[in-house]
């Protein structure tokens, strides 16, 4: 039995469209065996489909059909702590850890870059599937059909504070809500930004993340789909935090602090519940995930 553990992730940090993602301390833990028929089970009583579109199961037939080897079936168990339509990576979870999962199976004949493109290929971009495989704080570029990525581990001293609403926001009307075009004064912007946000994260200088999270090309036009979103923004910036941006697609909003300011999410726990506006959104202390999936 192969036994695979995920990481939660934030994509676009900001101004990082598409291309910046990092790991976080929440993950689903996946398991796998052959089998002669398709037997998919939730451990947590999450419901998940028990058939052949199930994600992680059409994942792991990727990499069996990208080598030619016929998959009767799998035997596939889930755990399910990543939160589903929040903006903190379940899909990419499961897609990373089907093609995982899969490639023990078979002696680990894919390469990581291989196993990489393939999950950018299903996922659509590699923001969140880079980071879920690799862990830390992660660049991607997806370039004819290849995936480049570059890795930095996350400081100890940052964590991050998730506000997770009790409403999902599915990615494709997250993505609908988007310009099809956009000026080249909002383009210069973001790219001077995920330039900025990429340089704070490995010189250390997170005192610019402020600036370096803001973003021009989708926060303002997805923030109307999140009710309380505007609010929450400075609401977070108010108790402190580094910078707050718009996790993946949403609607969890993600503030940047100091891990010793520990205050941070007690004010914050205290406060959200006496806001009309807030009161649908939980706080979550997370850290980093410089270690990304493991395989077992």
């Amino acid at each position: 039995m192969i036994t695979v553990t995920v990481p939660a992730t934030s994509a676009n940090v900001g101004a990082g469209f598409d291309a910046l993602g990092l790991a976080l301390s929440m993950h689903n833990t996946f398991t796998f065996e052959e089998c002669d028929h398709i037997d998919i089970t939730s451990v947590d009583g999450t419901r998940v489909p028990a058939g052949n579109n199930n994600l992680v199961y059409r994942s792991a037939r990727a990499v069996y059909d990208q080598l030619g080897i016929p998959l009767p079936g799998l035997r596939i168990t889930q755990k399910n702590d990543i939160p589903m339509a929040r903006g903190l990576g379940s899909s990419s979870a499961c897609i990373v850890a089907g093609i995982l999962g899969a490639n023990a199976l078979l002696g680990g004949r894919l390469t990581r870059r291989q196993m990489l493109t393939l999950a950018t290929a299903i996922e659509g971009h590699p923001d969140n599937v880079a980071p879920a495989m690799r862990g830390g704080f992660v660049t991607s570029v997806y370039d004819e059909g290849q995936v480049y990525t570059v890795k930095k581990d996350i400081d100890e001293a940052l964590a991050f504070a998730a506000f997770v609403p009790d409403f999902p926001l599915l990615t494709a009307k997250a993505r609908a809500a988007l310009p099809q075009m956009v000026s080249h004064k909002d383009a210069v912007y973001n790219l001077s930004r995920a330039a900025l946000a990429t340089a704070a994260f490995c010189d250390g200088d997170y005192e610019l993340l402020g600036v370096a999270t803001k973003d021009a090309l989708h926060q303002s036009y997805r923030l109307p789909l999140i009710p309380g979103g505007d609010e929450l923004f400075d609401f977070a910036l108010d108790l402190g935090a580094l910078a707050v941006y718009i996790s993946g697609a949403g609607p969890t909003i993600m503030a940047v602090v100091r891990r010793s300011d520990k205050s941070f999410f007690e004010r914050a726990a205290a406060a959200l519940p006496q806001h009309e506006t807030l009161k649908a959104f939980t706080v979550h202390r997370l850290l980093a995930d410089n270690t990304g999936a493991t395989v077992q």
